[in-house]
């Protein structure tokens, strides 16, 4: 049933689906608890002692090693130098695991010598961009996969999103607790009593009061009854719910701020109050109404109407909200035809945004064109040669916050969506994070940085689709700095039965010299139970470095993860593999997908 009632030739541009079918339940006991925000417990192998200056064994490895010895013969345990760190100071194996009594013995041992200056545990440091908790992220695809995501992890360990406030102009907030603590106070712009369905014209309640309608024509010709879409819900779940708080969804921006500005209601909204919502959103003056306390640096725009030009009140307020530093994202437009044609993707200065599927095409119902900035998920609830209005693949649609009610609030719940008003909150989420990372930006900088950084679209788009699907950890990466490097990716399966040990291989050629100190490893694998899961690394030389143990307890679907390995002593080029094992028997999978960056 798609939410596209129209007047004034504005309506919001996206198709309602239904939710996905939940997998079967493991019949294994689940923990009393999924969070993943407890680090794990390793028991300390080494330690790292460092002499005072003028000891032979802060110069000398062979008085180093002679050292270790004595000290493990007074402690009893089988104590060996390793090797010289770059500080000068002595890595000392304990021999094996060491209990918290052994380790202390070692430890006063070292203290109680007078050539030694300290003596401090080695300790084990994880990857902090570890996946959210959020129970439904296993199914936010456009978030995470190789294909047609849009890369977003990995940038979430420089930034996400703190500090900065998005402005949604559409259909208002339906209140979601997955959305609450991220959002500020907005303002409804509707200014006829009668579309706004709150019984009077502008005020500061932005609540979503239902864009329903009731009957067949009842928005002009063609027309169609519809329920209420919640439109705006939707699309600022995608840019900033609430992450790892253990339930729903992981917005892009997740610590960015969302301000509702409503201007669509029954029947879609008018282009003079859109207008007055861009410029007070961006912290500009609108007659009548209090200044915005939360002027906001990105606003998204997931509507539209058709236009061969832009009109001057959109442009006007467009023009003002750039000149004021806001960046502005608009949906390229449902209609799978030259996006020149609508507005107010037609105007200049915005960031204009089409939509591509789970595969890596343009989605069937985009539009396209020489004006499209770039691309980002948005999904297909259903096939093009599906019968309109049919859902048939919800696992391929946008998941998000939405409301279960028909016509007014009910209840909040978590539906997919499809439609480039699907794919513009991707964008407007990025930009926050950019601008988040560094405040000194431009909308105009933003604009460059995304287009610059976007990968080419691993499927077709006929027509054009900009500069191609976005790119978040390469792009922030480009703003702060960091080098983006080259990744090497397999997408090959590769089932994994119970019990058995399988590997997937990457061939890294043209680099120079080692390894980096932090090699990215992204993992996506598809299992059931994932504790039952042990992850490695093997280097081309064979070395093995352990990238996830095993859990009995750990009950949870799929391991997505980014992690982070010091490869400093491997030569780059070379054969990679990861290799996966199972060490329980009831849950199978596959190795999805997984990539190298260096």
């Amino acid at each position: 049933m798609a939410a596209s009632a129209t007047i004034a030739a504005v309506a919001a541009t996206s198709s309602v689906a239904l939710a996905a079918t939940p997998q079967n339940p493991s019949p294994k006991p689940a923990p009393a608890s999924q969070s993943m925000t407890a680090l794990p417990t390793a028991p300390v192998e080494k330690v790292i002692v460092t002499y005072k200056s003028k000891a032979a064994e802060a110069s000398s490895n062979k008085a180093a090693a002679g050292d270790a010895t004595a000290k493990g013969a007074e402690t009893g345990e089988s104590l060996s130098f390793e090797r010289r760190l770059a500080g000068g100071a002595a890595l000392v194996d304990l021999g094996g695991d060491a209990s918290k009594k052994d380790l202390t013995e070692v430890m006063d041992a070292f203290r109680a010598d007078p050539s030694v200056a300290s003596v401090e545990p080695d300790i084990r440091a994880y990857a902090m961009a570890v996946t959210p908790n959020d129970t439904e992220y296993a199914k936010q695809w456009d978030l995470f996969e190789a294909t047609g995501g849009m890369n977003v992890p990995g940038a979430w360990d420089k930034t996400t999103g703190s500090g900065v406030t998005v402005a949604v102009i559409d259909t208002g907030y339906a209140a979601h607790t997955d959305l609450a603590a991220g959002v500020v106070s907005g303002y409804d712009f509707i200014s006829t009593s009668a579309d706004a369905r709150d019984g009077n014209g502008r005020d500061s309640d932005a609540k979503d009061e239902g864009d329903w309608n009731a009957t067949d024509g009842e928005c002009g010709t063609g027309s169609k009854a519809s329920n209420s879409s919640w439109h705006g819900t939707h699309v600022a779940g995608t840019i900033a719910a609430t992450a790892n708080n253990s339930k729903g969804v992981a917005g892009i921006a997740y610590n960015a701020k969302i301000q509702p500005v409503r201007v669509l209601g029954k029947c879609g909204g008018s282009s003079a109050d859109i207008a007055d919502a861009i410029t007070w959103a961006s912290g500009g003056t609108v007659p009548g109404i209090p200044a915005n306390p939360n002027p906001a640096k990105v606003i998204n725009m997931s509507l539209g109407g058709a236009s061969s030009t832009c009109p001057s009140v959109y442009q006007n307020a467009i023009n003002g909200a750039v000149s004021r530093g806001t960046t502005v994202v608009v949906a390229a437009g449902n209609s799978n035809a030259n996006a020149s044609g609508f507005t107010p993707a037609n105007c200049a200065g915005i960031i204009n945004v089409a939509s591509t599927s789970r595969e890596g095409n343009r989605s069937f119902y985009s539009n396209f064109g020489s004006i499209v900035d770039v691309a980002a998920p948005g999904g297909e609830t259903r096939r093009a040669t599906d019968t309109p209005g049919t859902i048939t693949t919800p696992e391929n649609g946008i998941l998000s916050t939405l409301n279960s009610g028909a016509t007014t609030q009910s209840t909040e719940n978590y539906k997919p969506y499809q439609g480039t008003s699907m794919a513009a909150p991707h964008i407007a989420g990025l930009a926050a994070l950019l601008k988040s990372a560094k405040s000194t930006l431009t909308p105009a900088e933003i604009e460059a940085a995304i287009k610059s950084n976007a990968r080419p679209l691993p499927g077709t788009c006929t027509g054009g689709c900009g500069a191609g699907i976005a790119d978040a950890t390469k792009t922030v990466n480009a703003v702060t700095g960091t080098p983006g490097g080259t990744t090497f990716s397999n997408a090959t399966n590769v089932t994994i039965s119970d019990l058995s040990t399988v590997t997937s291989s990457i061939a890294v050629t043209g680099r120079t010299g080692n390894a980096p100190a932090a090699l990215k490893v992204d993992v996506d694998i598809k299992h059931t139970w994932r504790g039952d899961l042990v992850i490695d690394l093997i280097a081309p030389d064979g070395t093995v470095r352990n990238l996830k143990a095993s859990s009995g307890s750990d009950s949870a679907d799929n391991v997505l993860a980014t992690y982070t390995v010091d490869a400093s002593s491997e030569v780059a080029n070379g054969t990679w593999k990861l290799q996966v094992r199972d060490v329980a028997s009831g849950d199978t999978g596959y190795i999805d997908n997984w990539s190298l960056t260096f």
